[in-house]
């Protein structure tokens, strides 16, 4: 089990300690629905370092970027981030991540946790053009500083004017007294706030200035699991449960980030799929009966017959019900529409929302 720099703080502070992705990760520390709403209305600190960081450099970056991904990197500019995925050779997701456009020919990308190894091989092995990768991440950590208050709880941190930085977009300064630091707009909670990478050595520092800074504004420490029900209220997608390796990212609601403008790794079966018009649909819905719907209850229609299964759900502890998202054939997916939650022996009717779930 691998731990991230920062494990003794967790530790110290009384977290619930769980393995995921390899890792020994705070998964809570005062309780969820307490350090969910810490976000929602206030500044909560993630520690993130178990996510993987790839550089990719030189005069060939850009092309190789572009058969990996499924988005046009080459409208990056630079200090611009983009949401993407690999996609593998049978038209699933090997994995989503963000591609960070540092200057012409040098890139960052960010990976999950669980895939580093898969995203590494793939990104390796398909390196035809012999762009320079380096594989930087158990070098670095990675902060996540969300919530509204996050802003003017870190300014004091920076001579950035952090309220300048727009939505995925990043800045490379001096961040805590600590040079060269991302400070990213970027984040998986829905409610603002920045993400900063760090070199392990200076992560200690940062944090302890992160938790000085933001001590007016009653900044804490959150886990994992209030950053699994944040980003589901937002209807974002997990790795895992949203995405695999063998879902379609089409009918994963991913088109927007499938650019056909260029040619990449499985993009004609993509377009086929497109073309062909899609057979099933991730949906977001909310329980209209009492329950929690959790990954993997069945979703059934008004006879019983199985349709879907859950990928994702919870108790909202914004909204106060039992939200989640699934997989349904598309005559079931248009909003309104009635569907029902096998939860245990009863069926829980519900209904088919937009997502997102929360809205501020």
């Amino acid at each position: 089990m691998k731990t991230v720099t920062l494990n003794h703080i967790h530790e110290n502070l009384g977290a619930k300690m769980v393995p995921f992705a390899g890792f020994s990760m705070p998964v809570q520390y005062e309780g969820v629905n307490a350090e969910h709403e810490t976000v929602r209305n206030g500044v909560g600190v993630f520690d993130v370092s178990h996510m993987g960081i790839f550089k990719i450099s030189g005069p060939n970056a850009l092309s190789l970027i572009q058969k990996v991904t499924s988005n046009d990197a080459s409208t990056l500019v630079d200090g611009k981030a983009q949401y993407c995925y690999f996609p593998n050779e049978k038209g699933g997701v090997i994995d989503d991540i963000i591609t960070y456009k540092v200057k012409d020919n040098e890139y960052l990308m960010v990976v999950n946790a669980s895939n580093i190894e898969k995203d590494w091989n793939w990104i390796t092995n398909h390196n035809d053009v012999n762009a320079t990768l380096e594989n930087l991440s158990d070098g670095y950590s990675i902060l996540a500083i969300q919530g509204p208050k996050a802003i003017e709880a870190m300014q004091s941190l920076t001579s950035v004017n952090l309220a300048d930085i727009k939505f995925y977009n990043f800045v490379i300064d001096t961040f805590a007294g600590i040079q060269n630091v991302v400070i990213s707009a970027t984040g998986y909670t829905g409610s603002g706030g920045f993400e900063v990478y760090v070199k392990n050595e200076d992560i200690e520092t940062v944090w302890n200035k992160v938790f000085e800074a933001g001590a007016n504004w009653g900044i804490k420490p959150i886990g994992l699991a209030a950053r699994d029900t944040l980003r589901l209220e937002m209807g974002y997608c997990l790795y895992g449960n949203e995405l695999t390796d063998e879902t379609s990212p089409l009918e994963a609601g991913l088109g927007w980030v499938t650019k056909f403008t260029k040619d990449f790794i499985s993009s004609d079966i993509l377009k086929a799929q497109k073309e062909a018009g899609l057979k099933n649909k991730l949906v977001g819905f909310e329980l209209i009966g009492k329950g929690i719907p959790r990954h993997d209850y069945e979703i059934v229609d008004a006879e019983g017959n199985v349709i879907g299964k859950v990928t994702s759900g919870t108790q909202s502890p914004s909204l106060g019900k039992g939200i989640g998202m699934g997989y349904v054939p598309v005559e079931y997916a248009t909003e309104g529409s009635t569907i029902y939650i096998r939860i245990r022996k009863n069926d829980v009717e519900a209904k088919v929302i937009k997502t997102p779930f929360y809205k501020k």
